[in-house]
């Protein structure tokens, strides 16, 4: 007979993973099934914790080469040891991807290792190692996450023309490194690889980057970048790649259309967004209706239209973020157990892992002009924040946007050093409903640089006193 749990959730991603250990917790027999050889799915393997294992190492690379001098910190030569930085980042996805594995363990979660297929609703088939088997599930959830979207005509090796997963994993540092798109993946990659030597240039269709974020950072952040030796080709659209003996050349044109031009790179990074991987695990044959862009409709409570078969995280609509898909996961079990949990959206942040960071948590200023919503702008600037100052981490600001009359914090979009630490007080203000006037009379340690996100709060009523 098939062994029966009362959830089988697909996929061992940030979304799976938390599900399955909750509704463990909750006291459900709970199975998580995945293909890949260790547990996390795409972010604790080849997405957000390598990618920052590198972001961190690069960093430190170049302060030691450029930054610590001022400190009086004098270190002589600096040389690369790159093997070494790539089995450092190895380490840490192994330590993480066992943590899950001892969580397992722990909340007595089963781990089907293989690739699982919707039999039914209440019945999935796994199939690894040359054997298949059968389960029943009372409630089957798709935590299948996304992939690398492609780009039409232009031919993926993970050698020359890479995805993020190759351009993770690269043995050397390439001389020239062309980026196809301007959004997180590509401008976090791209400082990894510049920061350690290579000539890194952006290429972005629209007119700036960061294109979804408030209308001020991806600007502000394109001229510090810039600073630091990366260059930017914006309204150009990417319409060839040929590889050839002296490196892939690229065919450009402007977006809008006009005259052509090429440009060589050793290594080209395709990071023009992601798409749901929803493919292949039965969702026709069960009936599970999806859109266009494959991802699969949902009701208030993650369920599709097929009665005990749910979605949650990048195979469903909404930013894709691991940290969206946990709570999504963790709010769907407990619905499942009788609670009633719910996810705030306009509560969930977004981090972009340069230096500086940006985060983002709320509406833009488009997004509130766009619903008719009046609202006042507190910024402060980073220059004139004490704790920056000592670090010798200037750059950047700290933005609320209040509504007027309520006073209520409607976004906060900072880019600076921390970015992504301090957008949890802000996430915290939009989850609470505060007020501007809240963060300001919250009591903030001096010095710190959480006490930038007081003086924007407090130059919401105009009364900054810093600047």
């Amino acid at each position: 007979m098939a062994e029966r749990y009362d959830v089988a959730i697909i996929g061992a991603g940030p979304g799976g993973y938390v599900a399955a250990i909750r509704a463990a917790q909750l006291g459900m027999r709970a199975a998580c099934i995945d293909k890949r050889a260790s547990l996390g799915g795409t972010c604790l393997n080849i997405g957000c914790i390598p990618s920052k294992a590198l972001l961190q190492s690069s960093e430190k690379f170049a302060e030691a080469k450029k930054g610590l001098a001022e400190h009086g910190v004098i270190v002589g030569d600096v040389t690369l040891d790159l093997a070494a930085m790539q089995a450092r980042k190895g380490k840490v996805v192994e330590t993480l991807t066992k943590g899950v594995e001892f969580l397992f363990r722990k909340n007595k979660v089963d781990w089907l290792k293989g690739s699982a297929r919707i039999a039914a609703p209440g019945r999935v088939t796994i199939t690894g190692d040359g054997n298949a088997q059968e389960i029943e599930a009372g409630a089957i959830v798709i935590a299948t996450g996304s992939e690398p979207t492609p780009l039409p005509g232009i031919a993926i090796d993970e050698q020359r023309i890479v995805t993020s997963t190759g351009a993770l994993a690269l043995d050397h540092v390439p001389e020239r490194l062309a980026v196809i798109g301007g959004g997180y993946i590509g401008l976090e990659l791209g400082s990894v690889w510049s920061r350690l030597g290579a000539q890194v240039t952006v290429i972005e269709f629209l007119d700036r980057i960061l294109p979804n974020m408030d209308r001020e950072l991806g600007p502000a952040l394109q001229r510090l970048l810039s600073r630091g030796g990366i260059k930017f080709k914006l309204s150009t659209k990417v319409v060839g790649a040929q590889p050839g003996n002296d490196g892939v050349s690229l065919t450009l044109e402007p977006a809008k259309g006009g005259e052509r031009e090429s440009l060589v790179s050793d290594v080209v990074l395709v990071a023009i967004g992601r798409r749901p991987l929803t493919d292949e695990i039965g969702l026709d044959e069960a009936g599970v209706k999806r859109d266009g862009g494959g991802r699969i409709p949902v009701d208030e409570n993650f369920a599709t239209n097929i009665a005990g078969i749910y979605a949650i995280g990048d195979a469903i609509a909404g930013p894709m973020l691991a940290h969206k898909a946990e709570e999504e996961g963790i709010a769907l079990v407990e619905r499942l157990a009788g609670q009633k949990t719910a996810v705030e959206y306009d509560a969930i942040p977004s981090v972009v892992y340069t230096w500086p960071e940006i985060a983002a948590v709320g509406k833009t200023e488009d997004e509130l002009r766009a619903e008719g919503v009046e609202y006042r702008v507190g910024k402060f600037p980073f220059t004139a924040n004490p704790r920056a100052r000592t670090n010798g981490d200037t750059d950047g600001f700290v933005k609320i946007l209040a509504e007027t009359g309520t006073d209520r914090v409607r976004g906060v979009h900072i880019i600076g050093p921390d970015a992504g630490t301090l957008i949890a007080e802000a996430a915290l203000a939009l989850e609470f409903g505060a007020s501007a006037e809240d963060i300001a009379r919250t009591c903030h340690a001096h010095p710190t640089l959480e006490e930038a996100v007081k003086e924007a709060a407090l130059a919401v009523d105009g009364r900054a006193i810093h600047i």
